[in-house]
């Protein structure tokens, strides 16, 4: 029985999405606080870091469930949020871009959150 339900539930890119931000905001949160001393930076790159973690374990938690199509949605557009805002911070720091994405990020985030409580009520 395990090994046909397992065969039967399909890869989720949006797990696997969520599993890769979470790596990478531990990377992120590493070099902050070993290869960075200034600290604009490091606290750029940790908060880069915080958004992609929480962001991530949300995605690779929720990702792989069955979801009504809202909420499918609403997670990518976490996705989206979150590659803009902590991608906007943390290439800032390096490759010297600059940050003008972050607000769109932001503002994106909070879209996804609002449209993933408007899914439960759904449900």
């Amino acid at each position: 029985m395990l090994g046909q339900e397992r065969r039967s539930r399909k890869p989720s890119f949006l797990a696997f999405c969520g599993g890769l931000l979470a790596a990478v905001a531990i990377g992120l949160s590493a070099y902050a606080s070993h290869g960075v001393s200034e600290p604009l930076a490091q606290s750029h790159l940790n908060t880069a870091a915080l958004y992609a973690l929480g962001h991530g374990a949300v995605l690779a938690v929720l990702g792989g469930s069955s979801l009504n199509g809202l909420a499918r949605v609403a997670l990518y557009v976490l996705l989206l949020g979150t590659l803009l805002f902590s991608g906007s911070l943390a290439g800032n720091v390096l490759a010297q871009w600059p940050t003008t994405l972050a607000p769109a990020g932001g503002t994106t985030l909070m879209a996804g959150w609002v449209l993933l409580a408007l899914s439960a009520l759904k449900r």
